[in-house]
């Protein structure tokens, strides 16, 4: 990108290494940190300057002989100096209007840059104030930043005349993406990785405006190493728990194995993929590792949850206040450990208070639509799911709460819509397909229904009730044969995990199957499975009713059948061989829209 003649550009004093994800020369990573840590600083682009830094921590120390001097001083910064000192000196302290006001009309970039970005965040403050006086269910578009359209036609013309640099145009995308031009944003984040590679920032705007997997490969990306961490965050994103595990193993590998960021973020990916134990193991050495870290302790925390680990969850939550009460994070923490103890009241009013803090926190709208459920606040859930769908559509938990609010106000075309959106986000999880295949009953679409339930089993049912729901499908569309086969494989599952099932269903699986082989004349498998009713206390009695009726028959003289159409603990079709791949495709399900 081309610079005004008399202005040194930001691009140039920084190196960029011309091969992808070649990280044969750490010295150089590490030189090439260092420096766009201190160029965000300066602009008062303060994650992405923690970001760099963080990463730079876990190489190796340089010599002082090989530690870069300061990027040099042009002849328009040098004439912006004083401006630019006092404007920071209020940025810092959060007077953006006072700070835009003494910048204007400097002409370096540094200073440009620092200009247009207090007058945004001068706006996005005011927007905020605005929006969290209620809470309420906003609709889009009804507070909004002001500054923003004068910003992009500001920011347009310089665009067009290629006066900006890498951090100019993210700043330009950054307006686009809040005035919902997604393509031209796309567009402008793509060209700002080109200009500047090692801004963080640039590279994580771009992670939230791509949906798909298919809308990655179309984009014209530098090849620099760091699009080695770009891939594997979007990898993260959108799901593809496989590919950004393997991409954080060979960061590992390469030398990046100290780096807190990259341990958390694997954490988050075995968070994603319901690997409890091992995401819990992660987390708990990544608080040895930097015990003060608040950066995703709410994901650590659902984990807690997930598993009641109330003492845990109660010493995070206290250890959280000690290091600072007022994160969003301790407030969604300490959230979640009022709703273990079922005080959704409170609970909900730290998600709240989470919101206040930071309107745009997409985990803290998610839980607080929880709450609500809990509180059977149907609206209250909903205005929360929408609100966090608005800051990230490629929330799942978000859609399937919708799905989950509908149902309950026992709206089923509204939550077929809903729950296929989730599935597709996350179309290897089961709780989604058997959500989805409940709907579908509802409907009457029992086709769609029992594919759905089918495959709940094949990608690994979480709860162990697909197979009982496909089976009782099965019962309603008397197709015994398939029933039982359902069933018997839903109690060899069972028994084969070792798991002890307090529920009713394998009561019904064997009270079924007792009356399935009974209707077969087959006498011994009858009796194992009246004998297993008999262990139950809603199926007792009719167990033992079964068995009486077995032995008179057998006294009789009633020859057992020797046709056997489903045999017992292994059934033909659904034997470990016949069971589908476990990574699938969402379903191509009819569409039924609201």
């Amino acid at each position: 990108m081309a610079a005004s003649p008399s202005v040194t550009p930001v691009a140039a004093v920084v190196p960029v290494l011309s091969s992808s994800g070649d990280f044969s020369n750490l010295r150089e990573i590490k030189k090439q940190l260092l420096l766009i840590a201190g160029l965000t600083r300066e602009r008062g682009l303060l994650h992405s300057s923690k970001w760099s830094a963080e990463l730079a921590f876990s190489l190796p120390a340089l010599p002082l002989s090989e530690l870069q001097p300061p990027p040099p001083i042009t002849e328009e910064d040098a004439q912006d100096m004083d401006a630019y000192t006092l404007a920071k000196a209020y940025f810092d302290v959060k007077e953006y209007d006072r700070a835009a006001h003494f910048l204007h009309g400097c002409n370096s970039k540094k200073a440009y840059f620092l200009y247009m970005y207090s007058r945004y965040l001068s706006g996005e403050k005011k927007k905020d104030d605005e929006t969290v006086d209620s809470l309420g269910p906003l609709e889009k578009g009804q507070v909004k930043n002001e500054a923003l359209r004068e910003l992009r036609v500001e920011l347009s013309k310089k665009h067009q005349a290629r006066e900006l640099d890498g951090f100019g145009l993210y700043l330009y995308g950054v307006v686009l993406r809040k005035l919902d031009l997604v393509k031209e944003a796309i567009d402008v984040f793509v060209e700002a990785t080109h200009v500047l590679p090692l801004h963080w920032g640039a590279w994580l705007e771009l992670c939230n405006l791509i949906t798909d997997k298919e809308m990655l490969k179309f984009l014209s990306l530098p090849e620099t190493w760091m699009k080695e961490f770009f891939l594997a965050h979007i990898y993260t994103e959108l799901q593809l728990i496989e590919e950004a595990l393997q991409k954080y193993q060979n960061l590992i590998d390469v030398g990046f194995s100290k780096s807190s960021y990259i341990v958390s973020q694997i954490a988050v990916a075995y968070h994603n993929i319901r690997d409890i134990d091992k995401a819990l193991s992660i987390f708990n050495e990544l608080r040895k590792q930097d015990p003060y870290r608040i950066e995703n302790m709410d994901t650590f925390s659902n984990l807690l949850y997930v598993r009641s680990m109330k003492s845990e969850l109660s010493y995070l939550a206290h250890n959280l206040c000690e290091i600072d009460k007022y994160r969003v994070e301790t407030c969604c923490v300490i959230g979640n450990y009022y709703s273990l103890r079922s005080q959704h009241e409170k609970a909900a009013l730290y998600f709240q208070r989470a919101l206040k803090l930071n309107p745009r926190y997409l985990g803290a709208w998610t839980l607080m639509g929880h709450e609500y459920m809990e509180m059977k606040n149907t609206s209250a859930a909903i205005q929360a799911y929408r609100h966090a769908i608005e800051v990230n559509k490629r929330d799942y938990r978000a859609w399937y709460g919708l799905g989950q609010t509908y149902e309950i106000l026992k709206m089923p075309f509204y939550c077929l819509y809903y729950y296929r959106r989730a599935h597709q986000l996350r179309p290897n999880d089961s709780r989604m397909l058997v959500a989805l295949g409940e709907c579908y009953e509802k409907l009457n679409q029992l086709v769609e229904a029992k594919k759905c339930y089918w495959r709940a089993y094949a990608v690994g049912d979480v709860e162990k009730m697909a197979l009982v729901k496909l089976a009782k499908l099965h019962e309603q569309l008397t197709e015994s044969e398939q029933a039982a086969q359902c069933y018997i494989k839903y109690i060899q599952d069972i028994y084969s995990c070792g798991e002890i099932v307090e529920h009713l269903e394998e009561s019904t699986a064997f009270r079924y199957l007792a009356q399935y082989y009974f209707k077969c004349k087959l006498w011994d498998e009858a009796s194992t499975c009246a004998q297993k009713c008999c262990a139950f206390n809603d199926t007792r009695e009719e167990g033992k009713a079964l068995l009486r009726q077995i032995l008179q028959l057998r006294n009789q003289g009633e020859t057992p059948s020797t046709e056997m159409p489903a045999p017992f603990f292994l059934p033909a079709s659904l034997s470990a061989n016949n069971t589908p791949t476990r990574r699938v495709s969402p379903l191509n399900l009819s569409s039924v829209t609201p």
